[in-house]
């Protein structure tokens, strides 16, 4: 069987296990923590850092995209960055969009003050960041609406890795009832549609003992 090495805590792995859930496919799941140094890690991934996929046959493939695309060319159906070249791009800049300008506004500052630092134990949170997270999560909140004002999905009429990583991303700040989706009720309705989807069922069940989930977390209706 395949094997998702990954915490829950990461949104790149929590992509992967999307991914995983989209296609219908099986995995072991392996919790690492990247923070702690783990040599038997480090031989699949020299980054340290999560997801890593290896499958049956000892395939192994690192890092969040390199995985999210490896298992859409592998396992085609059904196609998660779509067919047509102009729909691959859309779907390849929102992707980049979410995990790299939405992290670093938005998931690190709320996620990552609030979650990364307490079960690390790396100090205190940082009240400035937590604010700054606030501030400009209605920024992404409000394309996302503009976005499937326009598509019923992110970049088309049907899913794909774009809303899966911005999933990947929201599911986080929600844990931590950081997301004022009240403020937002179109970019609500999206996440609700998507939040339903079977591939979700894992990422609801997601609980650390000690640091409990927003009471909304695994309702499907909110």
């Amino acid at each position: 069987m395949r094997t998702l090495y990954h915490h829950w805590l990461h949104p790149g792995a929590r992509l992967a296990r999307l991914v995983l859930g989209e296609k219908g496919l099986d995995a072991e799941e392996r919790i690492v923590r990247p923070w702690i140094r783990d040599e038997a890690f480090l031989e699949l991934n020299p980054s340290g850092d999560v997801p890593v996929l290896v499958e049956a046959d000892g395939t192994a493939v690192a890092e969040t995209i390199a995985v999210a695309e490896y298992l859409d060319e592998t396992y085609p159906d059904p196609p998660l960055l779509g067919t047509d070249p102009a729909v691959r791009a859309e779907v390849r800049r929102l992707v980049a969009w979410f995990a790299d300008k939405f992290r670093r506004e938005v998931t690190d500052p709320l996620a990552g003050e609030k979650l990364v630092t307490r079960i690390t134990g790396n100090g205190a949170p940082d009240s400035r960041a937590i604010r700054a997270g606030r501030a400009n999560i209605h920024i992404h909140l409000r394309y996302i609406a503009w976005l499937t004002e326009r598509n019923r999905w992110l970049a088309g009429a049907r899913p794909s890795l774009a809303d899966l990583m911005a999933g990947a991303h929201l599911s986080l700040i929600d844990y931590a009832g950081d997301v004022p989706w009240d403020d937002h009720p179109a970019a609500k309705e999206w996440y609700m549609l998507l939040k339903c989807r079977p591939c979700f069922r894992g990422l609801l069940g997601d609980a650390e003992p000690g640091l409990r989930p927003a009471r909304h977390y695994a309702d499907l209706d909110f």
